[in-house]
Order: structure tokens, then C-alpha cells, then sequence
């Protein structure tokens, strides 16, 4: 855990008692603050008890005499209005922060110059994030992980000298972190997502910018225009930035994919960094950005290329993430569950041919129709979930589909016809384009019951 000590002797109230909440709370009491807790459902409140944590009813509370409020970042802060709380504590004038803003106060405090890698961007920054701190352990730093990718930045181990902190930024984090001043900021691309809690892509995009605003080194994707206008803005502002790009080879300067190879870019000069080729963790185009953001990253141990190298081919990848479950005789299986929107899913059906596709949920905004110049990758679609009917339109008689409802019986169709299949190496892909919330809490429960799913049918014999 990180006390934090940089707000010994205030008063502070959390909101929102999920597993950030309460390990915010618990760094703040261990960092000598006067501490209360509240959330709207009893389950949270209950938890919070259990530790030993103070109980404060803010719906009746006094928020004057309170320092800040630590808001969790499932908290609506200003879409598609600002919660209760959020409107209590402004008309109070308590500023309103995250999890994310006490850790870099707290590094601000102990340990100025204590790495601190931040990554985000709309998709891609979970891999980005575990390869960044995998290439730095390559390099044989201890590397505290955290953040959005799963355990709360406050659980982890203090800032100091020689250990680096990765940490994944949602936009929700970003938007509660005012403060935010990593030595590496990563922003990889900015597409549409979250407009219910940001209400435009204007101040979508502005959040995501804030992440590199105040990096001592912006690395930052200019393969999309909003990220490509950032950077130009940044440079204008005399800031260090790093562009990355997989679809301007040509840029004169930055780290650029060409073909499966990774190239530095400098003064005109070009120098192979590594070959992303046979690297099952890093298939696909979209990964190869993902590696140029995580070597730009390492600074001048990007240079080093014998260990980088050792880097790359060594990682293994996230569960969800293009994940080969597994072969059953030709037919490769991959889990591609985090793939929620059709930006996602598009790089999965970029990267591979003769796909068995899995796909549906509840959609996002724009469905599949992005995808549809990728349907000629596509043997066969199986449609699951709330999106099966508005999916079936839209793919019309571009492609075979069938109605299947559940993954079970996706699997098992795509398998059947998969095995059917003259190709020699087909492949059973889920990948959504989709949320998970009709039939599965999280997008990792659903990767979780499709993994179950094939390795049932792994465990059986092919048909021959």
C-alpha cells in the first residue's frame, strides 16, 4: 500500500466504496488523515465497516469542513449529470479527486522523480500497459502495475528511486486527476467510446489529453487526426514528444511499424528496432502499435536492443486480448472478449483469414457497421445476445451468419463448420464488438465462459 502522508491531519471524505474506494481510504487513514466513507448501496458500506472504516452519511453531511472529496471513477462527475455528491461537494467548494490525484500528490511529496509511466487511449492501453512493465523487467526494474488494469494504484508499493510504476488511465481516472504528471504519458489513439459520461468527443478527447499534457515525454499515436492534432499542439508547446504510427511508415522522426518490423525514425535516419513476426502476443497490426508505445516508453533502454528484443518475444500476453486458447486439430481458437466496441473487433478480423466470428452483446454506438470491409475475412458469423437481430441486418447476405443466442452454441457451431472447412487453418475467433452486460457482468466473465467452452471441446476428440 501507498500512505499517504501528503494529506496527514485533513479531512477527507470517499465516495464510492468499490476496491479503489476502499484502498483509497485505508492509504488515506494510514497516512494520518481524518477519514469518512459513504456510498449509495449498503454492500459497500458494509465492506467499509468491516475494515474499521468511519461511516459518514453525506446525503445529510456538512461537506464545509471537509478538504476533498475522493471520488470513485464509476461516479458520473459531469454525464449524463453530475451525481449528488458531485453537486454537494461544489456548491461546498471541496475539490473533487481520484485515486490517481493522491498517488501523484503523494509521489510529488516523497519521491519527485520516481518513475511513473501512465498509459491510455480508447483501445490497446491494458496490452500496452503489460508489455511496458514486462519490457521493464526485461531490463530487471521492480515494476509496481495498477491502475484501470485491475489492482487499485494505491495498493501498490510507494513511489521511489528505481521502482517504476505502469499504470492504465481511464478516461474516468484522468477526468479526477487535475495533477497528473507521469515521466512517460502514453495516449495511443482516441476513437468514439464513453460519450454517455463525457457527453462529446471534444471533451472526450480533451480528457485523454490531459494524460500527456504535463509527461516529461509524450508518446503519443498519430494515426488517428484528434491524437494527431494533440501532438502537433504539444510540439507547438515546446513539449518532448514521440509519435507512433503503423499507417505513416514515412514520418521523419518517432517509432513506426513496417510490415512486422519495428523502425526508429530519427533525422531523416531509419534503424530496424525488432521483427514483431512469429510473436503469437503481438499478432496484428494494432499490437504493433502497442510495442512501438511500449519500446518508445523505455527511453533510452529502447536502445538496448538485444534486451528489448528478449522483451517482446518473451511476453505472453493477455487473458481476453487475442488470446489462443488452444487447437483442436486445424482450428485455432482465440478470445478476443475485450474487443467491446467494432473498433476493437476491427483488429482482430485485420489481423487474421477464415474466421469463425462470435460476435454480439449489447452494441455501442455505431454497431458493426464499420466493420462490414472486413467481411470478406469472415467464413461465417454466429450472433449472440441482445444485438443478434440489429446485427443480422446489417450483414444482410454479405456473409453467412447464424442465430446461436449463447456462446455455448456458438462454439459449438463455429466448431462444426470450422472442421467442415477445405482451409487449413481456420479459426474460431470471439470478438465481440460488443458489451458484455446482457448476459455477463464484465467482459472478462464472458472471455472466462468462452475459454471454458473450448477447452471442454479441446478435451475432446476431432473429427477426422
Amino acid at each position: 500500500m501507498t500512505p499517504v502522508t501528503s494529506f496527514a491531519g485533513k479531512r477527507v471524505a470517499v465516495f464510492g466504496l468499490g476496491a479503489s474506494g476502499l484502498v483509497s481510504a485505508q492509504a488515506l487513514v494510514a497516512g494520518g488523515a481524518d477519514v469518512a466513507v459513504w456510498d449509495d448501496h449498503r454492500p459497500g458500506r458494509e465492506k467499509a465497516a468491516a475494515l474499521g472504516l468511519k461511516l459518514e452519511d453525506l446525503v445529510t453531511a456538512d461537506l464545509t469542513g471537509y478538504d476533498s472529496l475522493i471520488l470513485s471513477p464509476g461516479v458520473p462527475l459531469t454525464h449524463p449529470y453530475p451525481h449528488w455528491v458531485v453537486v454537494k461537494a461544489q456548491a461546498a467548494g471541496v475539490e473533487i479527486i481520484g485515486d490517481i490525484e493522491l498517488f501523484v500528490r503523494e509521489r510529488a511529496h516523497i519521491a519527485p522523480d520516481a518513475p511513473l509511466i501512465a498509459i491510455t487511449g480508447t483501445n490497446g492501453k491494458s496490452t500496452t500497459t503489460a508489455l511496458v512493465a514486462h519490457l521493464y523487467q526485461t531490463f530487471g526494474y521492480e515494476v509496481e502495475v495498477g491502475g484501470n488494469i485491475g489492482t487499485p494504484i494505491l495498493a501498490l508499493n510507494p513511489p521511489a528511486k528505481g521502482r517504476v510504476h505502469v499504470i492504465e488511465c481511464s478516461s474516468f481516472q484522468i477526468d479526477l486527476a487535475p495533477s497528473l504528471n507521469p515521466s512517460f504519458g502514453l495516449l495511443l489513439n482516441i476513437t468514439v467510446d464513453h460519450l454517455d459520461r463525457h457527453g462529446t468527443m471534444e471533451h472526450y478527447a480533451e480528457i485523454k489529453e490531459r494524460l500527456v499534457a504535463k509527461a516529461d515525454v509524450a508518446i503519443i499515436g498519430v494515426d488517428d487526426d484528434i491524437c494527431a492534432g494533440i501532438a502537433q499542439r504539444l510540439r507547438g508547446q515546446g513539449r518532448a514528444i514521440v509519435p507512433i504510427s503503423i499507417l505513416h511508415p514515412a514520418i521523419p522522426d518517432g517509432i513506426v511499424l513496417e510490415g512486422t518490423r519495428l523502425v526508429r525514425k530519427s533525422g531523416g535516419q531509419a534503424s530496424t528496432i525488432a521483427d514483431l513476426a512469429g510473436i503469437p502476443s503481438l499478432r496484428g497490426t494494432h499490437n504493433g502499435q502497442n510495442a512501438a508505445a511500449a519500446v518508445a516508453a523505455l527511453g533510452p533502454h529502447g536502445f538496448e536492443l538485444e534486451l528489448v528484443q528478449e522483451g517482446l518475444r518473451s511476453f505472453p500476453g493477455l487473458a481476453h486480448r487475442m488470446e489462443e486458447i488452444g487447437r483442436r486439430g486445424k482450428v485455432l481458437y482465440i478470445n478476443d472478449s475485450k474487443a467491446t466496441n467494432a473498433d476493437a473487433a476491427e483488429k482482430a478480423l485485420q489481423s487474421l483469414d477464415d474466421i469463425y466470428w462470435i460476435l454480439g452483446g449489447r452494441a455501442k454506438e455505431g454497431g458493426i457497421g464499420p466493420l462490414e470491409p472486413l467481411f470478406p475475412k469472415v467464413a461465417k458469423a454466429y450472433l449472440i445476445g441482445e444485438a443478434a437481430e440489429p446485427f443480422a441486418k446489417v450483414i444482410g447476405e454479405a456473409i453467412p451468419y447464424e442465430f446461436c443466442g449463447t456462446i455455448e452454441r456458438a462454439v459449438d457451431s463455429a466448431t462444426r463448420d470450422a472442421e467442415a472447412s477445405t482451409t487449413p487453418s481456420p479459426i474460431v475467433l470471439l470478438s465481440p464488438a460488443c458489451a458484455s452486460f446482457d448476459q455477463f457482468p464484465n467482459f472478462e466473465k464472458r472471455g472466462d465462459k468462452f475459454r471454458e467452452v473450448v477447452l471442454a471441446k479441446l478435451a475432446e476428440p476431432p473429427k477426422t
